[in-house]
């Protein structure tokens, strides 16, 4: 499935004219083919294989400047989309429209594909390295090759299109021991191979720590978030910086561009040509570019689409994305990359006289307001500079500006979680509250 398969279908040009003869004045569509084969383990055997298609087409027009959105899976009459997006149409009011035109029609093609029968392997190896260490453990995993080509196409000219295919894998390793249940789980996700010996020492690192269970220091203690769980501030700063926060004066750093927002060892950005999740344009067809939101500490942009540039008085950044297939686009982000530090892991860990480390924990993170609680899934504790065990029944509160105005260390461990790049970090300033043993 090529880039150059969906850029030979005419379904698109067939609802594009046929939207202007119906009395659009403009019109867009979204399509998106997508093929993956995913491998499925089960305790501890490979249970299953599978190939999953599906192809999906978005049709915007507009109106006497009223949009209209509809979608459609698998095969559609250009006819039926067309006659609901203009029905859909006028039930809004009228807007702008924001339509780019072509800048590059043709986009190499990322990553390639690897066999089943790799996935396979790669999957036994890993629950092999960790079995052989932990004859007890119990593993699930999931390994896939992904492979989707999108294409936008437009009333002004606009025909872009390329074809993105990315590995993934996914395990877990399940311990009982007696009464007690402890889970690990880490992932990957990477263009061209994965790398299961990485993923089970990472693992194996987690269940050695989680050999002892011990008790959990309450009150303020220096917080170590690896680079697993660090996201979970990201995800507040990641709302901060979006222009259509910053409309709504929800952003607390709506007025604070060129100003220090948090620690001043912190510079955080987008690189479009930067791992798994680079994509060379956004949902609305504008060139992905470099950008870097805060530098130093300092902020220096905030990223939007074409309306949300436009009423920023500032250019779309090319972060217009849509959520879903039938969703209007709205300011996203498709990577995110904190830099990183100089301090490896166990440097950080011996920074620590008293602290814990986070890995895995339960519900999501702070709002836009950064206020947070979290329990901790998986967690430890460091005492003078060692982990001595697993910590349970642990709460971490706080505020996510404050914590990352009081960082301690940044590490030099940077991994993809999701499409956030992030290294591991010491934060103070979060409440502590644990269950003593």
């Amino acid at each position: 499935m090529g880039s150059e398969n969906l850029s030979q279908d005419t379904l698109a040009e067939q609802l594009l004219e046929l939207a202007i003869k119906s009395g659009a004045e403009a019109a867009e569509v979204y399509q998106s083919r997508s093929l993956s084969r995913p491998v499925f383990f089960e305790a501890n055997r490979l249970k299953q294989l599978e190939t999953n298609q599906s192809e999906g087409t978005a049709l915007r027009l507009w109106r006497n400047g009223r949009p209209g959105l509809t979608v459609a899976y698998g095969s559609v009459l250009a006819e039926v989309m067309v006659e609901k997006a203009l029905a859909l149409s006028q039930l809004n009011q009228p807007e702008t429209v924001e339509l780019g035109s072509n800048s590059q029609p043709s986009y190499p093609d990322l990553g390639k594909g690897v066999p089943i029968e790799i996935l396979v392997d790669w999957g036994k190896e890993a629950i092999a390295l960790i079995r052989d260490a932990y004859p007890d453990v119990v593993c699930n995993s999931d390994w896939e090759c992904d492979a989707e080509t999108t294409r936008i196409v437009n009333t002004k000219g606009l025909d872009c299109y390329y074809t993105d295919t990315t590995l993934n894998c996914y395990m877990s390793a399940e311990w009982v021991r007696g009464d007690d249940f402890l889970s690990v789980s880490d992932g990957q996700t990477k263009r061209g191979e994965l790398h299961p010996e990485i993923l089970a020492n990472q693992i194996l690192q987690r269940l050695i720590w989680a050999r002892e269970n011990v008790s959990s220091p309450t009150g303020r203690v220096p917080v170590l978030f690896t680079s697993k769980a660090a996201d979970m501030l990201w995800g507040t700063v990641q709302e901060a910086l979006n222009g259509k926060r910053v409309l709504e004066v929800a952003s607390p750093w709506a007025e604070r561009l060129g100003n220090p927002v948090i620690a001043p060892s912190l510079t955080l950005y987008q690189d479009p040509e930067a791992g798994p999740y680079s994509c060379p344009f956004d949902d609305e067809g504008t060139p992905t570019q470099f950008l870097v939101f805060i530098q130093n500490g300092t902020l220096q942009h905030f990223y939007g689409d074409r309306t949300t540039g436009r009423q920023l008085g500032t250019n779309t950044t090319g972060n217009g994305f849509r959520p879903g297939l039938g969703s209007y686009l709205t300011p996203g982000l498709f990577n995110f990359l904190i830099q990183p530090g100089s301090a490896s892991l166990p440097d950080l860990i011996q920074e620590l006289d008293d602290g814990i480390i986070v890995d895995q924990m339960l519900g999501s993170g702070g709002s836009i307001s950064g206020e947070f609680s979290i329990n901790v899934d998986l967690g430890y504790r460091v005492q003078n500079g060692q982990v001595i065990g697993r910590i349970k029944d642990t709460m971490v509160a706080g505020n996510v500006y404050t914590a990352l105005k009081q960082l301690v260390t940044l590490g030099n461990d940077a991994d993809w979680n999701g499409s956030c790049y992030t290294p591991s970090l010491i934060v103070e300033g979060l409440s502590t509250t644990g269950r003593s043993n």
